[in-house]
């Protein structure tokens, strides 16, 4: 398999490319991506500023500007610099739909395109990767989440101004404060982003007599989308420290493959939980009783029901049918009462059943690929869905990483640190005690290693999110200042990563972010910087969260396999043990951040010599190449005692 991703080093220009599951630099050494998701807020407009919690306009999206996320242009040069001294190296850059396309249909917003090059270009100026990501949730900001433009639902018919009313999408502009935690995840098997994501992803299946201006919906929506992000990919593809594209974040499946609408099939289940059929009832203003749902430590329970009545309100515009009544899903009947023709509709097609991933996904990730490539050839493509095999010719396979996201279900939930609890997502069950906690955790993440040998012919991995919640137990360290939960949760969640030597970037940094708002989005608050904690702006670290646990030595680029890495966030002790490659006579790059030493550091290894870069905080390590396994150890120099 052939990869390259383009390097930026000074004035040189070097390839990496894999070797067997990792990136690696011309010179063969083993090179490791670790960064942030920049940025929180770039899921909603800059002008006006427009975070969930603010309904006034929202409904006015053609009218929006996304220039200034994540941050002012003028801003930048000190963010970067904040993130290059905490020691990372990779930006996981958000963009939505909406920022490209909100004003209609073939309407590219030309001065964000200008604002997003100069921005990303000057990311290249401070050493960074970086890899776009076409960012969404539950499909748009209408629908509770972000990512595609409000056209879009206007286009296929339905009303957002009635969501909230027929239970369509609960979406926090609109329902105000408080807003229920994570409850944003249950739109994805609502009405609004159901029907969404079914006719992006399989409409000329299952709605083929839904047509935008003559074009079927399926075509008309993916066909938009790709060449939404090709203007992207024109603008930016001189810039060589991009490295590629990211083709559909956390996509849904909305109702394919659902075995029957009048039941429960959705895992994410909180609040009001209407059935696929009582949300199309809903939608044509028919009251219904739903169940109720509630999530805490003994998993997901059901509370109750409690009735929705939609007053005479409908989720579809004025002189515009339900999609799925026009198809035939379901009818009334003579007294007008609603009934279902076919619970098992979005299983399969004259009697043959249907799968997402193969037969819907997978097509859609080939021609994002193709798409992508028919203007920048050498683009790589970073993609998070491998639920199944995804059969790849050689040229397709080309330049593919496999980027999944992964939480500690507990801290994200929940917004708690405990120790001793977490859950086993594959295995379905609770798992105690602080030991087979961290086992578990470290099992997880090994898994995305071992679906890419299986699905993905050993592509590289990514972690393209993964991250903690810093307002848990109800915000508690913004009144204390103490954040020693949040450094305990986000040192586990390192430590996991690096036991698997995973590549990853975290979710997130929000420059904006603060105590009272978060991210800005449906309450969370998983920034590790925020204006809340900037006592100091002249500090650069000032604002930081979790720092002692964030920043920590690591190895960039190694010279081989690495075998033990291990830092202790009590002393600051790290440690990190690597297999020299044969015939390989290359320096181990080691970062060793100014903020974890202030006072210096103490430096042993095993063998060979080394050079310190103190502008790049830098050790370039030259082992022994007659030896086979190579150590280094760091420790902090203590102060000088006054006199």
């Amino acid at each position: 398999m052939e990869f390259h991703i383009k390097e930026q080093i000074g004035s040189g220009l070097l390839l990496i490319k894999p070797k067997g599951m990792q990136f690696y630099d011309k010179q063969g050494r083993r090179v490791q991506l670790r960064g942030v998701n920049l940025g929180g807020n770039s899921k909603y407009p800059f002008i006006p500023n427009m975070p969930s919690h603010i309904e006034e306009d929202f409904f006015q999206h053609r009218d929006v500007s996304f220039c200034g996320r994540p941050f002012p242009l003028e801003e930048a040069d000190g963010h970067y610099a904040r993130l290059r001294n905490w020691g990372f190296n990779c930006l996981r850059f958000l963009i939505t739909w909406e920022a490209i396309e909100h004003a209609g249909p073939g309407i590219y917003d030309e001065e964000y395109l200008d604002y997003l090059y100069q921005v990303v270009a000057k990311a290249g100026e401070y050493g960074f990767y970086v890899i776009i990501d076409p960012h969404q949730d539950v499909w748009s900001r209408f629908t509770g989440g972000d990512g595609a433009p409000g056209w879009t639902l206007e286009a296929v018919g339905l009303d957002m101004k009635g969501f909230k009313a027929t239970g369509a999408a609960i979406v926090h502009n609109t329902h105000g404060d408080p807003f229920p935690r994570m409850v944003w995840l249950t739109n994805s098997a609502k009405l609004a982003a159901a029907t969404m994501f079914t006719l992006f992803f399989a409409g000329n299946t299952f709605a083929p007599e839904t047509k935008i201006e003559g074009v079927p919906v399926q075509d008309y929506l993916q066909s938009h989308y790709f060449m939404a992000i090709l203007q992207v990919v024109q603008k930016l593809k001189g810039l060589p420290h991009v490295l590629g594209y990211e083709s559909f974040n956390e996509p849904s499946p909305g109702w394919i493959g659902w075995q029957d609408l009048t039941q429960h099939q959705a895992l994410a289940k909180m609040g009001d939980t209407p059935t696929p059929w009582q949300s199309m009832q809903l939608g044509e203003g028919i009251p219904q009783e739903v169940e109720t749902w509630k999530i805490g430590l003994r998993g997901i329970r059901k509370t109750g029901k409690g009735k929705i009545d939609p007053k005479g309100q409908r989720a579809w515009l004025p002189g515009r049918t339900c999609i799925w009544r026009a198809h035939g899903v379901w009818d009334y009947d003579s007294s007008g009462t609603g009934y279902i023709n076919n619970p098992g509709y979005f299983t399969g097609v004259n009697g043959q059943p249907l799968d997402f991933a193969r037969d819907f996904m997978t097509p859609f990730l080939k021609e994002f690929v193709r798409q992508i490539r028919s203007v920048d050839s050498n683009a790589t493509i970073f993609i998070e869905y491998a639920d199944r095999p995804v059969l790849w010719t050689k040229e397709e396979a080309k330049n593919i990483v496999y980027a999944p996201h992964w939480y500690e279900p507990v801290a994200l939930m929940l917004k708690r640190y405990l120790p001793w609890v977490t859950y086993d997502q594959e295995g379905k069950k609770i798992v105690l005690g602080r030991g087979k906690v961290r086992k578990q955790m470290v099992k997880e993440l090994a898994r995305f290693k071992e679906q890419s040998r299986l699905m993905l012919g050993e592509m590289p991995v990514l972690i393209g999110e993964t991250g903690i919640a810093y307002d848990m137990h109800r915000g508690k360290a913004f009144k204390t200042g103490d954040f020693t939960a949040q450094n305990k949760a986000m040192a586990r969640l390192i430590e996991a990563l690096e036991k698997n030597f995973l590549n990853f970037t975290l979710w997130n940094y929000t420059a904006d972010n603060t105590n009272e708002r978060g991210d800005g989005w449906n309450g969370e608050d998983l920034s590790i910087f925020s204006l809340s904690q900037q006592q100091d702006p002249q500090d650069i670290n000032s604002g930081g969260r979790a720092l002692e646990a964030l920043v920590r030595p690591w190895p960039r680029r190694v010279a081989g396999e690495p075998i033990r890495m291990k830092y202790n966030l009590k002393t600051r002790k790290y440690s990190f043990r690597f297999r020299q490659e044969p015939g390989l006579d290359q320096a181990t790059e080691i970062f060793i951040p100014a903020y974890s030493y202030p006072h210096g550091f103490e430096l042993w290894v095993s063998d060979g010599s080394f050079s310190i870069d103190t502008a790049a905080t830098l050790v370039h390590w030259q082992p022994n190449p007659s030896k086979d396994v190579h150590t280094i150890r760091i420790s902090p120099r203590q102060p000088k005692a006054q006199t």
